[in-house]
C-alpha cells in the first residue's frame, strides 16, 4: 500500500531529545496528531519546557498565533508505553542516540508494534540507513529523513538506501514541505548527507587546530566568526549539536586526527558537559562568551 500525504494523520517520534522534541513540535504545528515516545519519563520535563519556550518565541516573532501554539500543544502526547505509541502510527521519525546497536534494537521493537502501512524514517546524523534497514521489517518503506535544527536551520535531507521504494522519497519531499522545511534529495547513501559532510570537515579541522595546540578554542571561533561574519564558530556549533553526538561521530572515524579530537570530546561527555542542553560544553550557557559584543575583537 502506497501512502499519500493525506493518509498521514498520526506521527510518532522516537526519542524526546534535542531533535526529537523539535521534530515533534513542528509536526504538531503542521497539524499532525503527534506522539513522542521515550524510555525515560523524566526526559519529558525538559522536552516540554523547551517546546514551550520555542512556541513562545514563535508567537512573539509572529510566526504563528497564540491560538495555533495552544492547538499544537493539544496535539502532542508524551508516553513511555511503546505499544500505545505505535497502535495508530502512520509515520515514524526516529531520533534515538547515534549508536548502531541501539538503533537496531529500537527498530526491531517497533517493526512488530506498528501497523503494516506505517512509513519508517530515521533522523540519524551519520549512520547509513542500510545498516539497520533489515531490522525495520519493511526496508522498502524505510528512508533517512534527517533534520538539522527544525526551526532555525529548517532543511531536511532525504536519503534512500538501495531498497527504498521510489514513491517513499516522493512522499518525503512533500512531507518535508508540509513540515515547513526545505527538502533536499541525496541521490545515494553518503556519510553526513550534504551539510553534515561539509560540517564534519570544518569541525575536524577546528578540532585538530586545538588538539595539536596550534590555537585556542576561542581563537579558532574568533577566526571563523570574524572572517565570515558568523554568529558562532565551530566550537559554538558543536555545543548546539551536542557534544555526545559529536563524540559518537568522531569516535567512528579511523584517522589519528579524529581519534585525538574524539578523546577530547569524551572528557566533556564524561563530565556531563554536553553543550547548550546541559548549560555547559566548550562554553557556558545561557550567555556564552562568543555572544558577547567584544568577543571577536577581544
Amino acid at each position: 500500500m502506497q501512502l499519500k500525504l493525506t493518509d498521514i494523520k498520526n506521527v510518532l517520534i522516537l526519542g524526546s531529545g534535542t531533535l526529537g522534541l523539535r521534530i515533534g513540535l513542528q509536526s504538531a504545528i503542521s497539524g499532525f496528531n503527534t506522539t513522542i515516545y521515550d524510555i525515560d519519563e523524566a526526559a519529558f520535563v525538559s522536552a516540554k519546557k523547551i517546546q514551550a519556550s520555542i512556541l513562545k518565541n514563535l508567537v512573539e516573532k509572529n510566526v504563528i498565533t497564540s491560538e495555533a501554539a495552544d492547538a499544537a500543544k493539544q496535539r502532542i502526547t508524551f508516553t513511555t508505553d511503546a505499544a500505545k505509541a505505535s497502535v495508530d502510527a502512520d509515520f515514524v521519525s526516529e531520533s534515538v542516540v547515534e549508536d548502531l546497536e541501539i538503533k537496531k534494537k529500537v527498530w526491531a521493537q517497533f517493526a512488530v508494534l506498528c501497523p503494516p502501512h506505517t512509513l519508517f524514517t530515521t533522523n540519524t546524523s551519520y549512520l547509513m540507513p542500510s545498516l539497520f534497514a533489515a531490522e525495520t521489517g519493511r526496508p522498502d518503506r524505510f528512508c533517512a529523513f534527517h533534520f538539522h535544527d527544525v526551526f532555525w536551520a529548517n532543511v531536511v535531507d532525504i536519503m534512500p538506501h538501495p531498497a527504498t521504494a521510489p514513491w517513499v522519497t516522493d512522499l518525503l519531499m512533500e512531507m518535508g514541505k508540509k513540515l515547513e522545511q526545505t527538502p533536499v534529495f541525496v541521490k545515494k547513501e553518503s556519510p553526513g548527507y550534504i551539510f553534515n559532510a561539509m560540517l564534519v570537515a570544518l569541525i575536524g579541522a577546528a578540532g585538530a587546530l586545538v588538539t595539536y595546540d596550534v590555537a585556542s578554542m576561542e581563537d579558532v571561533d574568533r577566526s571563523w566568526m570574524g572572517n565570515f561574519k558568523m554568529e558562532m564558530g565551530p566550537f559554538g556549533i558543536l555545543d548546539s549539536i551536542g557534544l555526545e553526538t559529536a563524540w559518537h561521530i568522531t569516535n567512528t572515524l579511523p584517522d589519528t586526527r579524529s581519534k585525538k579530537f574524539s578523546a577530547l570530546l569524551k572528557t566533556y561527555v564524561d563530565a556531563g558537559k554536553l553543550g547548550i542542553k546541559t548549560g555547559e560544553g566548550f562554553y557556558t550557557y545561557p550567555n556564552p562568551a562568543f555572544q558577547q559584543s567584544d568577543f571577536v575583537n577581544k
